[in-house]
């Protein structure tokens, strides 16, 4: 199976359990979180996610000269990305209840995670063939 596939499956598990964590988090807890919330940042965020790997991963097959520059590139898209949702999410939506504004920071830093996990793993193993 490919790099790409896989982790493409990662992300859809993430999908599926960041919402289903969030639902059983609001059901024992009673916060005022609301799902959709939950699974709209999710669903941005894993877009995001899937977009910086995609870079990423295309530039991991071209000469060494470009590898770099798309590393940049997948990162400083990534940051772009994000500060834009941020900025709809808390200034256009208005969503800054505490309770949102750490669903937003907890979803943001999970896919961020996975991220740079993944390139990471990338570029440990691409130094291991070498």
């Amino acid at each position: 199976m490919k790099p790409l596939n896989f982790y493409i499956l990662i992300l859809l598990f993430l999908n599926f359990t960041l919402p289903g964590a969030g639902y059983l988090l609001n059901s024992f807890v009673h916060t005022d979180i609301v799902l959709s919330d939950i699974a709209i940042l999710t669903v941005l965020f894993s877009i995001i996610a899937l977009i910086t790997i995609i870079v990423f991963l295309r530039g991991q097959s071209k000469e060494p000269d470009s590898q770099a520059l798309h590393s940049l590139v997948s990162i400083s898209l990534k940051f772009l990305m994000e500060m834009v949702l941020a900025i709809i999410w808390f200034i256009v939506a208005k969503k800054t209840s505490l309770s949102s504004v750490l669903m937003f920071f907890v979803i943001y830093l999970s896919l961020t995670l996975f991220s740079i996990f993944i390139i990471l793993k990338t570029l440990r193993n691409k130094t291991l063939l070498n």
